[in-house]
């Protein structure tokens, strides 16, 4: 219960940080310097207007410098960190694994973000994430003294990047490749656990995508306006590191 709580309060700091390279990485701008600011004054925000959540309310969701309405997309970018670290910390305790598997939740967080925003999946985010990722598992598996499993790792992001790829080549407007690098970063992860991860994990943001795609028809969306995929694909992934071995668990003794 310690490790699950300081996860989420950790989440939340780097929820906040996610806001950065949410905001910058698609710019081109660097997430390092300078520092914070408001985006229309260019004042630097001050400490205290750092506090993950409680500081947007307390600014009542405006600069304290112009006033300038702040985006709700902060507090919830910050939420939705903080409560992926620590259901991924419920779900693997005190691990090695689970620095890699923080690393991969924020960067879904982050991709997501992206993706519903501007419609983009910056490889500036995903090919950075699958090396460092490529190397903590690897870390992982020798002090588990189970090399095998970056095979698995690394024959889940093969698998997973053929499969996109080929729907891209056959429909680039349908799919596209963003969403493949995307699958690679998921297959990596997701195969580190099982390739009946890597597949619970694909078929799940495929049925959230479609699922959503019928309830934007229903509700009068044009076919024209196509939902960014990313966004489901991170929560099927999120999905399958969760509740995939149960699910797994429940499908083969079913059939």
């Amino acid at each position: 219960m310690a490790f699950t709580s300081f996860a989420l309060l950790f989440g939340l700091l780097i929820g906040s940080f996610l806001n950065v390279v949410i905001h910058r990485v698609p710019a081109g701008e660097s997430i390092v310097s300078p520092g914070s600011r408001c985006p229309r004054c260019g004042v630097g925000l001050r400490a205290r207007d750092n506090v993950p959540v409680i500081s947007w309310l307390l600014l009542r969701r405006r600069c304290h410098s112009c006033a300038e309405p702040i985006s709700g997309r902060y507090p919830a970018v910050e939420l939705l960190t903080g409560v992926v670290f620590g259901i991924t910390a419920a779900r693997f305790g005190v691990d090695p694994v689970v620095p890699a598997f923080l690393l991969f939740g924020a960067a879904l967080v982050a991709v997501a973000a992206i993706d519903l925003e501007l419609r983009i999946i910056p490889k500036r985010i995903v090919w950075p994430v699958f090396a460092a990722g490529a190397l903590m598992i690897a870390a992982a598996a020798w002090w588990d003294r189970d090399p095998g499993r970056i095979l698995l790792a690394l024959g889940g992001a093969v698998a997973a990047f053929a499969v996109f790829f080929v729907i891209h080549f056959i429909s680039p407007r349908g799919m596209g490749f963003g969403d493949v690098r995307l699958a690679a970063l998921v297959g990596l992860f997701l195969g580190w656990l099982g390739w009946g991860h890597v597949a619970l994990g694909l078929f799940g943001g495929f049925l959230l995508g479609s699922i959503a795609g019928v309830a934007a028809l229903m509700a009068g969306r044009s076919r024209k306006s196509a939902l960014p995929f990313g966004p489901f694909m991170a929560a099927g992934a999120l999905l399958a590191v969760w509740v995939g071995e149960p699910i797994l668990r429940w499908y083969l003794g079913a059939f």
